[in-house]
């Protein structure tokens, strides 16, 4: 139904749906079951065998999540996505199919605290090393590949410095020494396509931007077909779906996803503007910003700049207290992309298991405080921050 309309929005409600042809029902139900029947042995052997299709048991897949994985690869422009259980669950997936031991990855170190702890920590105990350089460098990049390097992975905009990095310019060099460039767009959803700018693989945290309301946990890859059905075998193996339930409110997320994007977008440019002037301020870092450095290459690849800023607060951590525990329209939480403005210090949350020395690399400082901008009324938002800065 989706190649009948040209219009996102009518894509984002109709791509995968179709009436209940059991009911009529308008809404898709909810698959919350753990296996499905089989008509006949035979018929069972026909699936496993791939002379048919259909479904076995939710680990392996489920009605809602072919409805998901159908708008999430109409968003991103791609062959197929594949639905997992987390953000972590997706990136996790996609470095396991493109990574073997003994194998290099390149990363930045401005980059979601759980990632960096997967590439610092955990992946080193199966052999495969990340080298953490300035992407802003393409020179730094080129001397940080190996023979053995297999992975480029970046965050643009970062997590949470908001830095831009240049994809096509990434993905040039990646495919010159056959290395695969995979992209976390979980900030810039409908905002940046890295299929067009020549990425391989882009991964999401659904939890975020494409739910949209706090209420689920989800994550996705996208990419070709074939690739999509490797990183299936793999997440099958690892046990990392999602559940019939949490994929239908996806669902559900997903079909206002156009409408809250464009007013995240205007909310956190209006936040942005304002914190810019004002005198507790330090610096703002949001790409929307004239002032931001890479503004421009911003400009180039993004169509919208994204609903999460951050901003360096004068003074030390008893300021960052003191104006935390100000908000009141504001959620102190961890997590971003929802309906409601949450605001975090990273190194006291997500990136606090961070080392220093890589907090410091990647401009993670003490006083920096992460904002993400509702789609409350921009008035309020702001009258919220003036009243805790002052």
């Amino acid at each position: 139904m989706s190649n009948k309309f040209q219009g996102l929005n009518s894509k984002l409600i109709h791509t995968g749906e179709r009436p209940d042809p059991t009911t009529g029902a308008v809404v898709p139900p909810i698959y919350q079951t753990t296996t499905f029947a089989f008509p006949s042995n035979e018929s069972t052997l026909d699936l496993m065998e791939g002379r048919s299709s259909g479904h076995i048991y939710t680990r392996f897949g489920n009605p809602n999540f072919g409805i998901a994985e159908a708008k999430i690869a109409q968003i991103e422009g791609s062959e197929a996505a594949l639905l997992l259980a987390s953000g972590m669950a997706a990136i996790s997936t996609a470095i396991l199919t493109c990574a073997r031991a003994g194998e290099h990855i390149i990363s930045h170190a401005d980059i979601y605290g759980g990632s960096f702890g997967l590439l610092h920590s955990l992946f080193p105990n199966f052999g495969i090393e990340t080298s953490f350089v300035d992407f802003t460098s393409i020179d730094a990049i080129k001397e940080a590949i190996r023979p053995n390097t297999k992975i480029i992975l970046l965050e643009s905009p970062s997590n949470p410095t908001l830095r831009i990095y240049d994809i096509r310019q990434l993905a040039n060099l990646a495919h010159e020494h056959n290395i695969q460039l995979i992209v976390d767009n979980t900030f810039s959803v409908l905002n940046q396509k890295p299929l067009e700018l020549g990425a391989d693989i882009v991964v999401h945290s659904c939890t975020k931007y494409m739910n949209g309301h706090s209420d689920v946990m989800a994550g996705a890859i996208v990419g070709t077909q074939a690739f999509i059905k490797e990183c299936s075998d793999v997440y099958r193996k690892l046990g990392g779906n999602l559940n019939g339930f949490d994929a239908w409110l996806l669902i559900r997320g997903m079909k206002t996803l156009g409408l809250r994007m464009q007013r995240h977008n205007e909310n956190a440019l209006r936040v942005a503007e304002y914190l810019h002037k004002h005198p507790r301020i330090e610096s703002v870092h949001y790409p929307g910003l004239p002032s931001h450095p890479q503004h421009k290459l911003a400009a180039d690849q993004m169509t919208g700049f994204g609903g999460v800023l951050s901003v360096e607060l004068q003074g030390g951590q008893q300021e960052v207290n003191q104006f935390l525990n100000r908000v009141e329209l504001f959620t102190r939480a961890v997590s971003l992309g929802s309906v409601e403005s949450l605001i975090t210090q990273p190194v006291a949350a997500v990136h606090h298991s961070v080392p220093e020395f890589y907090r410091t690399i990647g401009g993670i400082k003490p006083n920096l405080i992460r904002l993400s901008i509702g789609i409350e009324d921009s008035a309020d938002i702001i009258a919220d921050l003036e009243q805790a800065l002052n």
